[in-house]
């Protein structure tokens, strides 16, 4: 899977993962998702953004975990 809007840096952010060399990490549009802000409500706070950012971003992320095994702790 190729991710055409997920771009990193050395010289910006530390290298963080962003969206297309926006000064937004890939982890911040995720995390307002899991938070439970709206597609609209972000791109009303970001409004560089495009759906299809946010998008890819949950897309990557899915990819992220898919592609390792985390540590969970069973109760």
């Amino acid at each position: 899977m190729k991710f055409m809007r997920i771009t990193t840096d050395p010289a910006q952010m530390g290298g963080v993962l962003c969206i297309r060399g926006l000064r937004i990490p890939v982890g911040t549009v995720v995390a307002m998702i899991a938070d439970g802000m709206t597609e609209a409500e972000i791109l009303a706070d970001y409004p560089d953004l495009m759906q299809e950012d946010i998008l890819e971003a949950l897309r990557f992320a899915a990819e992220a975990v898919r592609e390792r095994e985390l540590p969970l702790t069973v109760p």
